[in-house]
């Protein structure tokens, strides 16, 4: 079997940087990627239970692509992925107990038990949601950049996908509209090696993804998500070309999932050594290893921290265990929206 894109060519690609940041910052890093870790691997044991129905899809080593966008955005910057897309509220803020809720698909969830694990949303923290449909969510982050720089806000959107959703039609289409606007969005490709289940060299003729905005003459970078600094960095640069009014760019984050696809996949066209290779790449330990190589925490601080995450998904856990389900009337609630411009029918 064809071994990844990502496998041969992410990590000699990227140019590793030089920059330290406080420990407000690593710390910050560290809990965040570390909830979203074993928030994940808790929902994987759940959904074994059958506390979790329909699908599932987990996002175990791929946390540093959601910590290291949010050091590089502002609070009101919209948000947008696929249905891998349990680690990003986490990031944002939205509490654990509320999308533990959710993929219970009980009322108190975050989408109020009726968009699962594929369907996040959270207006509060500006997470435009998780989208089913493969590539549904690319025009619709072009829409959130256009009405950002409609409204004058200075706010900018950022719109993931995975490797697989570049093959959609919807993907050309928004990358041409949105340079030729300059609207102010992040297209993220999360190339994780594999679209579903099979290697990108099986399916495009066209593997360094990011080359793929050139043909819109837009700024566009492969960037090693294994390493939260990476992201951050990046992020940063492409964050200030929209705000400065110069339009969209678009970033290939070579990143690995040690999951399959979904609960139901057990991952067989991968060989153990391609996975143990990425794991030692694991971006929650090289920023561990960065902590205490600069002296930022000790090893007792880092063990509190870790208890203190592994306390909060079991309240998540419990929080979703002991709410209520939806009542059957919810089934005809949020059908329609009530807006502010009249409609004039003939």
């Amino acid at each position: 079997m064809a071994k990844t894109q990502t496998s041969t060519k992410s990590h000699a690609n990227s140019t590793k940087s030089q920059a330290t940041y406080p420990l407000e910052t690593y710390r910050y890093w560290f809990e965040n990627m570390l909830l979203q870790r074993r928030f994940e691997e808790k929902a994987g044991q759940l959904y074994l239970k059958q506390k979790i129905r329909g699908f599932c899809h987990l996002y175990i080593g791929q946390e540093a692509s959601t910590s290291g966008a949010v050091t590089a955005l502002q609070p009101g910057d919209k948000w947008i992925t696929a249905y891998r897309d349990h680690g990003h509220p986490l990031a944002l803020g939205t509490p654990p107990g509320k999308v533990m809720a959710e993929l219970f698909g009980k009322a108190t969830g975050v989408s109020r038990g009726k968009g699962g694990s594929m369907h996040m949303f959270d207006k509060e923290h500006n997470f435009i949601g998780g989208h089913g449909i493969v590539g549904g969510q690319i025009p619709l982050g072009a829409g959130l950049a256009f009405a950002e720089k409609y409204q004058k806000t200075g706010k900018l959107c950022i719109c993931y996908m995975g490797d697989g959703a570049v093959r959609q039609g919807a993907f050309h289409e928004a990358l041409n509209i949105a340079m030729t606007w300059k609207l102010p969005v992040i297209y993220v490709i999360e190339n994780n090696g594999y679209a579903m289940g099979t290697s990108v060299e099986r399916t495009s003729n066209v593997t360094e993804l990011y080359t793929l905005g050139e043909a819109y003459d837009m700024p566009s970078e492969p960037v090693d998500a294994m390493r939260v600094e990476a992201v951050h960095e990046a992020v940063s640069r492409a964050a200030a070309r929209a705000r400065k009014g110069e339009g969209p760019s678009l970033l290939e984050f070579r990143t690995y999932r040690y999951k399959g696809h979904s609960m139901s996949d057990p991952a067989k066209y991968r060989t153990k050594e391609e996975l143990e290779h990425y794991k030692s790449l694991d971006s929650i330990e090289q920023v561990r290893r960065t902590i205490l190589e600069m002296g930022l925490l000790s090893e007792e601080e880092l063990k509190a921290i870790e208890e203190k995450i592994k306390a909060q998904v079991e309240e998540a856990v419990e929080f979703a265990e002991t709410s209520p389900y939806p009542e059957g009337s919810e089934a005809f609630e949020d059908v329609y929206v009530q807006t502010d411009y009249p409609f004039i029918l003939d």
